[in-house]
Order: structure tokens, then C-alpha cells, then sequence
């Protein structure tokens, strides 16, 4: 049995102290308002917009208003669970930061998925479509495995259902819940 719980114990050290070495807190605001992106979550971000130039979602605007996107070890997490991924307000309501928990390293493509979900947030304009749907929108997913089984369709549906696509397309914003 302790051989077993070792390499786990192990693993979860490694990535944990690999996310601290990343962004140890989240970063102050520079003088220089150059948005700081963590090298674990820029080619997900990078993926993500070129989805936008692809579905005619413009992005440059809100882009540049953020400081940070980072992965942190700084959101509480529970036995029972967590908040994985949030969007940081500033003191006038003005989201300037997108974080990561550091349990997203566990694997990439459950840092890919929570990603996607809070960049459907920004720049797409989404609040949660469902409790636990096995959709990139939901509050929470069981199973962030199944949404990347279907990640082609998944990620289709997330742009073409989204707020920001309908007002491309519609020339107005549905109201969604």
C-alpha cells in the first residue's frame, strides 16, 4: 500500500512545487500594463484565439485590458473539492486576471478544459449553462475525460452557442442563463 501512495504523494509535490515556482502569487499590476501570460497556460490561450479569429469573435480589446493569466497556488481547495479556474475583478468591477489552480497540472487537458471554460467567460461572454452537464460551461463537470473525448464538438458548440458569436451573427446578444 505505501508503495503505492509514494509516487503519488511524490507526483502531487512535483506539481504543486512546480506551480509555485510559476507564480507564486498573483502578480501586481506592472507600470507598463504588458499582459503576463504563465508558459503552462499560453498555448492553450494562443489555441483559444485563434478559435476566436476562426468563429469572427474579436478579442484583441478584452485581451489587452488583462494583467494576468497565470497558474497559482493560492485558490483554496477541499477535500470535497474547488474553484479551478476564476476570473479576478479589480476594485472597479473590471476583470484583470484570469487564474488557474495549481490541481489543473495534474494533468493537461484538465488545465485545458477549466481554461477554455474561464476564457468562455472573458471573451465569450458566457455564464454557466448547467450544474454538472459534461459541457466546458458548467458549473462543475465529474468528468473533464468525457468532454475531451468530444473535444472537437465540445469546443465547436462552446464558440457557436456562445453570447459573443450570436452578436456576430445576429447583429444582437441573446440573453442566456
Amino acid at each position: 500500500m505505501t508503495r503505492k501512495i509514494l509516487p503519488i504523494l511524490l507526483i502531487l509535490l512535483i506539481h504543486f512545487g512546480y506551480a509555485q515556482k510559476t507564480v507564486d502569487k498573483i502578480p501586481d499590476l506592472k507600470s507598463d500594463n504588458e499582459l503576463q501570460v504563465d508558459g503552462l497556460v499560453q498555448p492553450i490561450l494562443n489555441d483559444f484565439l485563434k478559435l476566436c479569429s476562426k468563429y469572427n469573435i474579436a478579442y484583441h480589446e478584452k485581451l489587452f485590458k488583462l494583467k494576468v493569466i497565470a497558474v497559482v497556488d493560492t485558490i483554496g481547495i477541499t477535500p470535497n473539492g474547488g474553484t479551478l479556474g476564476m476570473l479576478v475583478r479589480n476594485e472597479n468591477k473590471d476583470v484583470e486576471k484570469i487564474i488557474f489552480s495549481w490541481v489543473t497540472l495534474l494533468d493537461k487537458e484538465i488545465l485545458k478544459v477549466v481554461a477554455f471554460h474561464e476564457f468562455g467567460h472573458y471573451f465569450l461572454g458566457y455564464k454557466h449553462i448547467c450544474n454538472d452537464c459534461n459541457k466546458i460551461m458548467a458549473t462543475q463537470n465529474t468528468s473533464y475525460f468525457d468532454i475531451i473525448s468530444d473535444w472537437d464538438s465540445q469546443v465547436d458548440n462552446l464558440f457557436r452557442d456562445s453570447p459573443e458569436y450570436r452578436k456576430t451573427m445576429h447583429g444582437f446578444a441573446y440573453i442566456t442563463h
